[in-house]
């Protein structure tokens, strides 16, 4: 069977520098402090990924719109990080709960349903006995 791999959209070095109007050098650096990971070709030639454009774009706001440096930028996509991993696990969390919810209350459902029935129900298992 043969192996199939999703193959991403990627971008040379060359053509992110020109589209954020950045150096490559600049680029590199940033791979250098750890803010970029790109993918490498076979002829190690850096790959950008969607998101790694997209993680770009947050480094460049923060760096030219607010003024951060690359220690503050790494702290921060570190807490994005982290915030994100939290909200999985509290989404999680909430969905575990709500199952739990919904499974313990279908018994008082049914209990309180024939407590107010117009006619009483009989449970036909127990009644033939």
């Amino acid at each position: 069977m043969a192996k199939t791999t999703a193959r991403k959209a990627a971008f040379m070095i060359s053509a992110v520098a020109e589209q954020y109007q950045l150096h490559p050098q600049t680029l590199r650096m940033y791979e250098r402090e750890g803010l970029l990971t790109p993918s490498r070709s076979d002829g190690n030639t850096r790959l950008y990924t969607q998101e790694d454009l997209e993680r770009l774009e947050v480094i460049l706001k923060l760096t030219r719109e607010l003024g951060v440096n690359l220690a503050g930028v790494e702290i921060i996509l570190n807490m994005r990080e982290k915030m994100g991993e939290m909200q999985k696990q509290i989404e999680h969390f909430v969905t575990s709960l709500n199952t739990e919810f919904t499974q313990r209350s279908r018994p008082v459902e049914r209990e309180a349903s024939q407590q107010t029935a117009v006619m009483p129900i009989i449970d036909i298992k127990r009644a033939k006995r």
